[in-house]
């Protein structure tokens, strides 16, 4: 559970999920216009949105959580597209991590 101080930020363009710390932390500087040493966790989805990552400062360094789903999809928060990012509570966040089921193909038998 998260203090309700905590401020939850989703970069609402899709990134290169092969950057890490660094490259996610300029990220967060440049387009979010954010501090990311400043405690809040930035979340940033792929371009297959299977992927997600979570940046936040620890006091003395960076974490990261990666999370790659299989046979579900992670849906974006719905709200301003003109923003580069949307603010979501804690129960958002956890309702994204989740994702949703993909919907399967269905398999038409065939008749012989």
């Amino acid at each position: 559970m998260l203090p309700s101080s905590v401020r939850i930020l989703v970069c609402t363009e899709p990134q290169d999920m092969r950057r890490s710390y660094d490259r996610l932390s300029a990220v967060t500087r440049e387009l979010l216009g954010e501090d990311p040493q400043s405690g809040a966790l930035y979340v940033f989805v792929g371009k297959r949105p299977m992927r997600v990552k979570v940046l936040w400062w620890d006091r003395n360094g960076y974490c990261l959580l990666i999370k790659r789903l299989h046979r579900a999809l992670f849906r974006m928060p719905s709200g301003r597209e003109q923003s580069h990012a949307i603010r979501i509570d804690e129960a958002a966040l956890r309702e994204l991590l989740a994702g949703v089921d993909r919907e399967e193909p269905k398999r038409q038998r065939l008749l012989m």
